[in-house]
């Protein structure tokens, strides 16, 4: 098998594209002692895993800050990593940290949920305190105040067109607070440059503190990104369209969002009035200033995406419809009522990407009511879309049934946003819904009645779920971990709308068995979706 570079698919000898599988497994969910889960050995043991179960990707979701509702989300920062998701045993193994520091401190009270409130505490304390012995490490040395290890001079050249501004943002925002910089005083709201400099030149120590996070977080997770490749696995990782209005970007884009006369935002994100909701959604983001991207030749996406495929294999692009056409919303409206439909730049964005980046390797999220120009923008694209299975089953010939899966694709039996296969059926899905896949999935006659229905076993819908995804067309299968572990409401990631108690379900330690892998590699084999290990692919190709 070889890999094609510019999509990400693996091709087999005549050129023909290979089906694929992989899990959604977030790493916030990885076990571990330190509250969330984050680049350690528990990062390492799951790429095992997945080499064990066959599978080609790891779909990881963003691994930006978290943000408002403590959503990867809406980050304060589309170029910088998680401070969370640094392993603390490893700076333990530096000598910047010591086990009674670790014990010392709470992680909170639950090891199968993330508490973000105590996290925030507890992490940044011990991060601080690493970071004061890494200066003190380097300390006098080369007759310097204090003279960093070569690599930390070479990753912050490398990511000078962003961390700079990222760790002067995070030192302020600190200094504030950590208030939204539309609440900062006005110099530095405004970014005065004298206010600015005098800033930075006495809080040397605390921007070094952020840029010091992120350097830790790019060594430690190019670590385990190689461990992954090495062993077959690609990652998959997400671009929120949008930035989050208390963001770097925002405070630092000017010209890249549409600003009124006194430098605010103008216009901001949503959507409009439909069945579930009559207001409609007011997100809040600031909006793209598309003319003026346009006119720089989209330089600060092509930025963007560059960045994000040097720290990913394969992209997922949140909200793809926006590139289409895109609901903006006069700032200060209390609804999303207000809005209307705007041409977002379509292909000419692309074929800037592509013109910079080469064929890029995206999936498109696609979900949604669509306009057929948006369906257009996908086909012209060439972007593979997405097919969710528990959006198949409300009647008709639906598009996401697996019957009308279009090979360029990649079929999920749900999404972060969706609930788990078995709370879905035990919970969610309505009778109708719940009727219809039984018929579909042969559970039942094909025309059951509520009492053939309700006598499905919830774990023999939960694996014929997945074996329709399995069996797609689709040339990409991902299935969420907690589906293959068959777990109910309480590992549903991300309920839209809900502010607070998302993005907190841990697995539980000990849950990626080599039993569990088994099992994985051989339901994807039946499907022709398993992998050789890497050991055997070299062993024959010799």
């Amino acid at each position: 098998m070889i890999e094609n570079s510019e999509t990400g698919n693996l091709k087999n000898e005549e050129g023909i594209i290979m089906r694929e599988s992989g899990i959604l497994m977030p790493v916030s969910s990885l076990p571990g002692p330190y509250g969330i889960g984050c680049f350690g050995a528990e990062a390492l043991k799951f790429v095992d895993f997945l080499a064990a179960a066959g599978q080609h990707i790891w779909q990881l979701l963003p691994l930006s800050p978290t943000g408002y509702g403590d959503s990867p989300y809406q980050s304060c920062s589309a170029f910088a990593g998680n401070p969370y998701f640094i392993d603390l045993d490893a700076l333990k193994a530096d000598g910047l940290l010591t086990a009674a520091q670790l014990k010392a401190e709470k992680w909170g009270d639950d090891p199968l949920s993330v508490d973000y409130g105590t996290l925030y505490t507890s992490r940044y304390k011990v991060l601080r305190t690493a970071y004061a012995a890494w200066r003190e490490k380097y300390a006098g040395l080369h007759g310097c105040a204090h003279y960093y290890p070569d690599d930390y001079y070479a990753f912050a050249l490398a990511n000078d067109s962003w961390l700079n501004d990222y760790a002067l943002y995070m030192a302020l925002k600190t200094a504030n607070g950590m208030k939204s910089w539309t609440e900062w005083p006005r110099e530095y709201r405004l970014r005065d440059a004298a206010a600015l400099a005098k800033f930075a030149a006495e809080q040397e120590e605390e921007i070094g503190f952020w840029k010091f996070l992120q350097y830790e977080f790019a060594t430690q997770w190019k670590k385990v990104k190689d461990y992954a490749n090495k062993k077959g696995v690609k990652i998959l990782g997400d671009i929120p369209i949008y930035v989050s209005a208390d963001s770097v970007d925002a405070w630092v884009g000017g010209e890249l969002f549409e600003l009124d006369a006194q430098g605010g935002f103008a216009r901001v994100a949503g959507c409009p009035p439909d069945y579930f909701s009559a207001d409609g959604q007011l997100w809040g983001n600031p909006l793209y200033n598309w003319p003026y991207h346009k006119q720089t030749g989209y330089a600060w996406w092509i930025r963007r995406v560059r960045h994000a495929l040097g720290i990913y294999d394969l992209l997922r692009i949140d909200h793809f419809r926006g590139f289409d056409t895109y609901w903006a919303i006069p700032a200060g409206s209390s609804t999303a009522c207000t809005g209307k439909w705007e041409i977002g730049p379509r292909m000419d964005l692309f074929h800037a990407l592509e013109a910079a980046l080469g064929k890029l390797p995206i999936i498109a999220e696609d979900l949604g009511e669509l306009f057929p120009s948006v369906r257009e923008l996908l086909a012209d694209s060439t972007f593979p879309g997405m097919k969710v299975l528990q959006f198949a089953f409300g009647g008709g010939d639906n598009e996401y049934l697996p019957h009308n899966h279009v090979k360029n694709s990649v079929v999920y039996p749900g999404t972060h946003d969706n609930t788990t296969l078995t709370d879905w059926w035990v919970n969610a899905a309505p009778a109708k819904e719940k009727a219809n896949a039984a018929a579909y999935l042969h559970l039942t006659p094909c025309k059951p009645t509520a009492k053939e229905v309700a006598a499905v076993r919830t774990d023999a819908a939960r694996i014929a779920l997945l074996r329709a995804a399995l069996g797609s067309v689709a040339d990409r299968a991902i299935i969420p971990m907690a589906d293959w572990l068959g777990l109910g409401a309480e590992a549903h990631l991300n309920t839209p709308g809900k502010l607070g108690g998302n993005w907190a379900w841990r697995a539980a330690e000990g849950f990626d068995t080599a039993l569990l892998a088994g099992r994985i590699e051989a339901e994807c084999a039946v499907y022709c979706r398993a992998k050789e290990p890497v050991e055997k692919e070299e062993k024959t190709s010799n």
